[in-house]
């Protein structure tokens, strides 16, 4: 039986931001690993999954979490490990959306966004998606608007990571303001 996209997309997730050692995988410096070993590791898990399918799931991601080039592929954002990644500076957005349960607030508007266990804060050109990614840690959520030319104006640079997603290495509290 084949496995749902959602449930071999979780696991491509899991390996390429967080563990790929532990699946066999040795992702170079930009963190891409061979996409065949990548299929080979999902298949300890889900035996039906091929490339093709692999493949599918990158081309369907609404988000943009996956690149392929020629036959390596990578997580391009999300990262727990250290990778060099070439992302397109965004220079353009003024405001950008972080959804995060209502008990970090006060902790956030004290000292900032941290990326705590990854390289980098995320951030969203979408309210809606900013509250549905922080549903995820609670349900009691909170939207806070980042104004992303403070960002500029303190050094920080703000990269587009995936469709509606851009990162930065982290977001001063004087650039965050609260949607009420």
């Amino acid at each position: 039986m084949f496995p749902g996209r959602r449930k071999v997309s979780k696991l491509m997730a899991y390996i390429l931001r967080h563990s790929p050692e532990e699946f066999g995988l040795r992702p170079d410096v930009e963190g891409f690993v061979p996409l065949s070993e990548l299929v080979e590791a999902l298949k300890t898990i889900y035996p039906d999954v091929t490339e093709e399918f692999v493949r599918e799931i990158v081309a369907r991601d609404a988000k943009g979490r996956y690149e392929i080039q020629g036959d390596r592929i990578r997580a391009r954002y999300g990262h727990s490990f250290p990778v060099s990644l070439d992302h397109e500076e965004d220079t353009e957005s003024r405001f950008l959306y972080h959804g995060t349960p209502r008990r970090n607030l006060e902790s956030i508007l004290r000292e900032g966004l941290k990326p705590m266990r990854r390289q980098f804060v995320h951030l969203s050109t979408s309210k809606s998606e900013a509250i549905k990614t922080g549903r995820r840690h609670g349900r009691d959520v909170v939207l806070l608007v980042i104004d992303a030319e403070c960002l500029r104006k303190k050094g920080l640079k703000v990269y587009k990571a995936g469709k509606n997603v851009r990162i930065v290495e982290k977001v001063p509290p004087e650039c965050i303001t609260l949607e009420v």
